[in-house]
């Protein structure tokens, strides 16, 4: 008996897992909750996200993925035996696992990656790029002999790539994304209004109010956070306009990476992508008029990819059915 086929995005802020034949099965926080103590796991998770920030000095809350890398192998690999033994019962075989990885990544962070994988209980690990994962998720004609452009906006990374012919032609990343996007929140607030606010509470504000663009009609949200002058709660009205401030510099870091890969492509594929525009995927492409600024910073058409933040874990997925053809575009160790 064939052991299952599964995709994983293994992202910065979430890990999300299809599994072939049954679509996207799993959907959690890559948040772990560590007992200092005796070193032993106590939450995975949704569970472990809620602690964020909650917790005592005995109990430490890491993200062990930094910029889509792993930053903490032995919590990675813990993280991912949770999620594949919650998918996979004992008595089965051990899956086949495709997992994306950022483009450009070193052989050695490959490896580690791969390594996790087979540790956790996979029988065998294949890593794709993730712009590619991306695109192929996104239903982008990659496999045609013209020009596909995919940004590819996560929580730590933010990808861009020109891609033809089941091959990336041209790509380049920035360690900007949705991390640094909360972080230029909080400090924008902290400098302001001299409130300290934790990462959950800056995220909530950039999925509630945040705007790349100013809106006719700004939004307002009350903010609670601790007083960095005295020290006691307070509560702040923050605007979609004053979010849209906070994230300038990171948004135009982002701009900046689409605009160096648009300068490097081949002509041939340019006059492509003009005609068919780029697709946006990953959680930062949710953010409002991040399409609209990106055709302004460009002036090329930019779309938001349907289930823009499944895109990845949905292309690792189809992958698995045409492993023949890709065959050359996984990463090699």
């Amino acid at each position: 008996m064939f052991g299952k086929q599964i995709g994983i995005d293994l992202g910065t802020v979430n890990v999300i897992v299809y599994v072939r034949g049954k679509g996207i099965v799993l959907n959690e926080p890559s948040v772990v909750a560590i007992s200092l103590s005796d070193n032993r796991i106590l939450a995975v998770g949704n569970e472990a996200r809620a602690m964020l920030g909650r917790t005592p000095e005995t109990i430490e809350v890491a993200r062990p993925m930094r910029s889509g890398v792993i930053a903490d192998f032995r919590v990675t690999e813990a993280m991912l035996r949770y999620f594949v033994g919650k998918l996979c019962s004992r008595f089965e075989r051990r899956p086949e696992v495709m997992l994306s990885v950022p483009v450009g990544v070193t052989s050695v962070e490959s490896r580690a990656v791969r390594d996790a994988a087979l540790q956790a209980g996979a029988r065998v690990a294949h890593l794709l790029p993730e712009p590619l994962a991306a695109a192929i998720g996104a239903d982008m004609p990659i496999g045609t002999p013209t020009g596909n452009m995919i940004v590819n906006i996560g929580g730590g990374a933010s990808e861009t790539a020109v891609i033809s012919m089941f091959g990336i032609v041209e790509s380049s990343s920035v360690r900007v994304a949705g991390n640094m996007f909360d972080q230029a929140i909080a400090t924008y607030v902290r400098r302001k209004y001299n409130l300290l606010i934790g990462e959950l509470t800056a995220e909530q504000l950039k999925i509630s109010i945040g705007s790349a663009l100013p809106l006719e009609e700004p939004l307002t949200m009350d903010v609670r956070g601790r007083d960095a002058v005295a020290g006691l709660p307070r509560t702040i009205t923050v605007t979609s306009s004053e979010v849209t401030d906070a994230l300038t510099e990171p948004l135009s870091a982002v701009s900046a990476t689409v605009r160096s890969v648009l300068e490097k492509t081949p002509p041939e594929l340019a006059s492509d992508i003009i005609d068919r525009g780029m697709v946006m995927t990953g959680g930062g492409a949710l953010l409002r008029n991040m399409d609209r600024f990106l055709t302004q910073e460009t002036g090329i058409p930019c779309h938001v990819a349907e289930n823009a933040m499944l895109c990845t874990a949905l292309g690792c997925g189809e992958a698995l059915k045409h492993l023949a053809i890709l065959r050359r575009a996984l990463q090699p160790l």
